[in-house]
């Protein structure tokens, strides 16, 4: 039998949970996992170690997913309810991993939850299981399986906060080149908000909110019909301002 990870070596009732939302121009999603031999989905997520920072361990279980560092990564919620603890499920991922799961281990207690989100191209990302998990997929944040625990709470959450904090966030985000067309950019507004907009009142909204900067048009056919392509005026000061864990 495998040996678990020791309290020695991390942080006991600290987690964290990843809600990693992924675009590819047209639909939102979020990266779901399997594990082995459970039947279980979860957002990806892991335990803190003593020597790291909390942002770090997010950073670092980010990667070993996805293969991405470097990207927009924010806390936007801790989940601590007293009620927060399912020791049957935790020793039923384990014992099907192979496991020996003593009665008392830390693993099994409650656990306070800090949560992220971020928000990138699924085309860019080849996601990889873990060593717990049989599968790791992008799910149409409409069409999520059953997650385990509180997880369905957790990525609901997460999709609120992105939509209360979109326009202020959307540049930080590298969801867009850094030069796009209108229709670019209500693509993806429609895609977290999830409804259509109108394209009349949608471009005049974002005119009349002095953060574009309109460039030369877009020529890709008939010269009468090519879009202007537009940055963000602050495109260059974003992710210093808005990407606190870019760094």
């Amino acid at each position: 039998m495998k040996q678990l990870p020791s309290i020695n070596n991390f942080i006991p009732h600290l987690a964290y949970d990843s809600v990693i939302f992924g675009f590819n121009g047209k639909q939102l999603k979020i990266l779901i996992l399997e594990y082995h031999n459970t039947g279980f989905f979860a957002l990806p997520g892991g335990f803190v170690k003593r020597n790291e920072h909390v942002d770090d361990a997010v950073k670092r279980g980010l990667k070993e997913r996805t293969g991405l560092d470097n990207i927009y990564l924010e806390h936007f919620n801790t989940f601590g309810s007293s009620s927060r603890s399912s020791p049957e499920v935790m020793r039923t991922i384990m014992e099907a991993n192979g496991y020996e799961v003593d009665e008392n281990h830390w693993m099994l207690d409650r656990f306070i939850s800090i949560a992220y989100y971020s928000l990138i191209n699924f085309k860019d990302v080849a996601p990889k299981p873990d060593e717990l998990s049989d599968s790791i997929n992008w799910y149409a944040v409409d069409a999520l399986p059953k997650l385990m625990m509180d997880h369905q709470e957790i990525a609901e959450t997460a999709l609120k906060t992105l939509r209360d904090n979109l326009d202020k966030k959307l540049v930080s985000m590298n969801l867009l080149p850094e030069k796009f067309t209108m229709k670019d950019l209500q693509k993806v507004y429609e895609a977290v908000l999830g409804k259509k907009l109108r394209r009349t009142s949608f471009q005049r909204k974002m005119l009349s909110r002095d953060i574009l900067m309109r460039h030369e048009k877009l020529f890709t056919g008939g010269a009468h019909k090519a879009p202007y392509l537009y940055s963000f005026k602050s495109y260059d000061m974003a992710e210093e301002v808005f990407s606190p864990m870019a760094n």
